[in-house]
């Protein structure tokens, strides 16, 4: 059966129904929130950027120990008994995280889990894959439509707002396939700002003059075109920035942007001793259900991950046109989304919906948008040409070229076609596939066309 592309992607709460996981054995509780908030974030960048082991051992060595961790009397423990006891844990079967940034709740008591019940500007659904050491992170745009029992038809980014946690896990696995999601972590987006500026700021391409003011948000963004360092409130505008074409969709990009270039900051040796700082910083804004043991599980498996081990896919859909709804939502893909989950996730569409696999005759048919990023105005159009003569005949070039000038091809499998991207990837020299979501959106597979490959072209047609 075919799914509409397009389509809202509205199920009945039957047809959705989060499977409730309870293989993880580890001990959960709130009593060691305090230590936990301060493991989080290694685990987070750990786990999903990366993290190398450099800044996992310096967290686990910074940390307070609880006191139900199996100290001696007198409340030692030694950094030794950590790695004995805590890291024995390991991740033994894939596990899956909703991570969620949510705004302030001022009628809330500090401190409390109501202070994190507001609505979730950032929503990534982390899968953390032993079985094939991997990380996959699904970016969920804010504006995506869902139906919320007793609130109607509405935005993604209102379930936590409206239920907490809980309501925000039932909405993301029913819109989801039913996707188990076995824990959470809400995170004030005050985190963010400061801990750019702990580290030092963080290094990314600002694609176009950004400039916008908002005086009821007390927000104002004003950056130049460019590769730059962004401080704290630079980034959190970079990311917050909707006044281009792609708006929710491109904030969702700039978050992957900025995701990747805070990795590379925190792997950086010179960031080792602002850790402290770092940990004090992000205790203070962190909500979850993860254990400590469970933290320290997953922080063992972060240690062992290379950069090229995550993938970052953007949930499938499209903006609603003002004719359709008085609101813009993101409206799902429904055919498309089955694919990612798949794929991605490990998880099946209902039944009677079933993912046709792809095989290479499809791949010739798949929608190639070129963007020439080689710094020669010739770039592009090389490579449509290439791509003409290999027998893809569904091949566009970008209107505008990539602001950056990059060395290596990138193909992008900007809705999860990972393996026409991979197929692609070997007929090009000097290319890579990146597993991200910053391709063009009218595209199934972006080429953005590095220098290297452009040279190698030239360099045999000299020849």
């Amino acid at each position: 059966m075919v799914r509409g592309v397009g389509s809202t992607g509205r199920r009945s709460r039957q047809d959705r129904v989060r499977p409730v996981n309870q293989s993880i054995t580890v001990a959960r509780g709130r009593e060691v929130r305090g230590v936990m908030r301060w493991l989080i974030w290694g685990v987070l960048f750990g786990s999903v950027v990366t993290i190398s082991a450099v800044l996992g051992a310096g967290v686990a060595m910074l940390v307070p120990i609880p006191s139900d961790s199996g100290n001696a009397a007198d409340g030692s423990f030694a950094i030794s008994d950590l790695f004995r006891k805590g890291f024995q844990y390991g991740v033994s079967r894939p596990v899956n995280i909703l991570v969620m940034g949510v705004d302030d709740n001022p009628d809330a008591p500090p401190d409390s889990p109501e202070a994190f019940q507001s609505r979730s500007d950032t929503m990534l659904l982390v899968r953390i894959n032993p079985r094939t050491d991997q990380v996959s992170i699904l970016s969920i745009p804010r504006d995506t439509q869902v139906d919320i029992s007793g609130y109607g038809t509405t935005k993604m980014n209102h379930a936590n707002w409206y239920g907490g946690a809980e309501l925000a896990l039932d909405v993301v696995s029913q819109t989801l396939n039913g996707v188990s999601i076995d824990r959470y972590v809400r995170v004030n987006t005050e985190a963010f700002r400061e801990l750019v500026d702990v580290v030092g700021g963080v290094e990314v391409h600002v694609p176009q003059r950004m400039y916008y003011v908002d005086q009821t948000q007390g927000l104002t963004i004003d950056l130049q075109p460019g590769q730059q360092v962004l401080n704290g409130e630079q980034a959190e505008g970079f990311v917050r920035f909707r006044q281009d074409d792609l708006g929710d969709i491109g904030r969702a990009q700039r978050q992957q942007m900025v995701l990747a270039a805070l990795q590379k900051r925190l792997v950086n040796p010179l960031t080792l001793p602002r850790l402290p700082q770092v940990m004090a910083v992000l205790q203070k804004y962190i909500d979850t259900d993860l254990s400590l043991g469970e933290l320290l599980a997953l922080m063992q498996f972060g240690l062992q991950l290379k950069s090229d081990q995550t993938q970052m896919v953007l949930l499938p859909g499209r903006f609603s046109g003002a004719e359709e709804y008085e609101l813009s939502y993101w409206l799902l893909d429904l055919e498309r989304m089955d694919r990612v989950m798949q794929t991605y996730f490990d998880v099946s569409p209902p039944v009677g919906y079933e993912v046709v696999p792809m095989d290479p005759t499809y791949d010739y048919s798949l929608r190639i948008v070129v963007q020439n990023a080689s710094g020669n105005p010739d770039g592009g159009y090389k490579m449509v040409d290439y791509l003409y003569s290999r027998g893809f005949h569904n091949v566009e070039l970008a209107s505008e070229d990539w602001s950056q000038v990059l060395t290596d091809t990138q193909i992008i499998p900007q809705w999860g076609a990972l393996k026409p991207a991979n197929r692609i990837q070997g007929l090009l020299d000097q290319s890579k596939v990146a597993v991200n979501s910053t391709g063009l959106l009218d595209s199934d597979l972006t080429v953005r066309v590095g220098y290297n490959w452009l040279a190698s072209r030239q360099a045999r047609s000299v020849r």
